[in-house]
């Protein structure tokens, strides 16, 4: 079983779709992903993915991937959160926001968790913001716990797509026992 920090750095030089970008964040990377693969697979939670509207094409992606066929795993627990309330723009009071959390805690009696993608001050956002244990892919806001990019980056839209690539490789590998995300 080999290291996460080293398994990490590997797989980013061996993968030719993963740029080198992402090894320079590893520090930011690996304890939030170690975070999240411990919600999932240790503490059984559901991940809940809301991203900000720009990003609405990116969850469709991670949707249509994440469980593919071609993964060759079990399915995952991962739930599009506009499945379980369309109105996410919506947020007025403190009141909708504890309404919902009922409704999950009802849902989800093993615990849930968010993965947010976008913007800080979206307001789909809010709930993930302020949750225990959300996995925060945040945009022009240096947030601790978060791993932190630039919307005006104007490859912001591959360094998604290859943040994914990895996070689902880590899966996968976490899944098989190929590496221990606790250490």
């Amino acid at each position: 079983m080999q290291e996460f920090l080293n398994w990490t750095v590997d797989t980013i030089r061996e993968d030719r779709l993963i740029s080198p970008w992402l090894e320079e964040k590893k520090y930011e990377w690996v304890p939030l992903v170690s975070k999240s693969i411990v919600n999932l697979f240790d503490k059984g939670c559901s991940v809940l993915i809301i991203t900000d509207s720009d990003r609405d094409w990116f969850l469709k992606y991670i949707m249509t991937n994440i469980n593919s066929q071609k993964q060759n795993r079990p399915f995952l627990p991962f739930y599009n959160f506009k499945s379980f309330y369309k109105d996410l723009d919506d947020f007025k009071t403190e009141d909708d926001i504890n309404f919902i959390k009922d409704m999950l805690n009802i849902s989800f009696p093993n615990g849930y968790c968010f993965w947010y993608i976008g913007k800080s001050n979206d307001t789909r956002a809010t709930l993930p913001k302020f949750a225990k244990n959300s996995f925060l892919w945040i945009f022009d806001e240096e947030i601790q716990d978060a791993f932190n990019l630039k919307n005006s980056d104007e490859a912001l839209d591959m360094k998604l797509l290859q943040m994914f690539r990895l996070y689902n490789k880590t899966l996968s590998a976490s899944l098989f026992a190929e590496i221990n995300v606790e250490h």
